[in-house]
């Protein structure tokens, strides 16, 4: 299965970019990159000429399995951030400084591009014209936080997952199991933690499940009850203790979420800090 895969768009063309575990580490795919910064008819043999003459553009290049327009996965050269600053030192004047901009302000990493997202969603007021309760709303919400950053943004997964030994949801019934979570009432709190529960259950997504859905339960808050959750009370150890019980026993995250409620549900500082924390709960210590 291709892991984690980032897409940056410059000069309107795709630059994938995959993590690799062992670097802990973004890395860029030199073809790709070099097709959008340079007026070459063939990026791909533009790249293997300068590779064959620079030792360093090759000491810094890496394969990693990527998927291509044709929907098949292939070992693809791939630059470590050091690589990157190799290719702008071979480039031409023009090509190199345009780059060098443009990757200064794409080289966040993903996380705090996407939570830049998250602040957009709301500040705009965008996140009111989503769906609430709903599959599609919480595609909605997926879409907007990873768009341009994963390839499956907003799409339901087809492969199965897990995390620290649980299968979530088996793709080949999740159509199934997310049509009858769509179902469940949301009137009481009880039943929008209930409904939370299965969708994290489910985990639509391939990657960003918990950033998305913790917002959809918010959504969920704000209009049956007119409370949300202020995140800053939970403390992270305690949620994803929480999260991990909570197939089987609901309890847990649900004292959590109750005594964390209040109504200030037009707080801009309260809601842009619930998504600090949000985020918070995703880095790997």
């Amino acid at each position: 299965m291709i892991g984690k895969t980032s897409i940056r768009y410059f000069n309107k063309k795709a630059v994938r970019s995959r993590w690799d575990d062992t670097l802990s580490s973004w890395l860029v795919c030199a073809v790709d990159l070099i097709g959008a910064a340079v007026d070459s008819a063939n990026p791909r043999v533009y790249w293997y000429a300068i590779k064959r003459r620079n030792q360093e553009l090759f000491t810094n290049c890496k394969q990693l399995r990527m998927t291509a327009s044709d929907g098949k996965s292939y070992d693809t050269d791939c630059l470590t951030m050091k690589g990157v600053e190799c290719l702008l030192d071979v480039l031409p004047g023009k090509q190199r400084q345009v780059l060098k901009e443009w990757f200064k302000g794409n080289n966040d990493p993903l996380d705090e591009q996407s939570k830049k997202k998250a602040y957009e969603l709301i500040e705009s007021g965008i996140i009111h014209e989503i769906e609430v309760g709903t599959t599609r709303g919480l595609q909605q919400i997926h879409a907007f936080l990873f768009d341009g950053l994963y390839d499956f943004a907003g799409k339901i997964r087809d492969k199965n997952i897990s995390k620290g030994g649980f299968m979530f949801a088996n793709a080949q019934y999740l159509p199934q199991t997310l049509e009858q979570i769509d179902k469940m009432p949301e009137g009481t709190i009880q039943e929008i933690v209930d409904k939370y529960v299965e969708m994290n259950v489910a985990h639509p997504f391939m990657e960003g499940n918990g950033r998305a859905t913790r917002i959809w339960l918010d959504q969920m808050l704000v209009r049956s009850l007119g409370q949300c959750v202020d995140w800053s009370k939970i403390d992270k150890k305690e949620y994803l203790e929480a999260m991990r019980l909570s197939p089987n026993d609901s309890s847990k995250i649900m004292s959590l979420v109750s005594s964390a409620l209040t109504d200030d549900v037009e707080n801009r500082e309260l809601i842009i800090k619930g998504i600090d924390y949000s985020y918070y709960y995703e880095e790997i210590e």
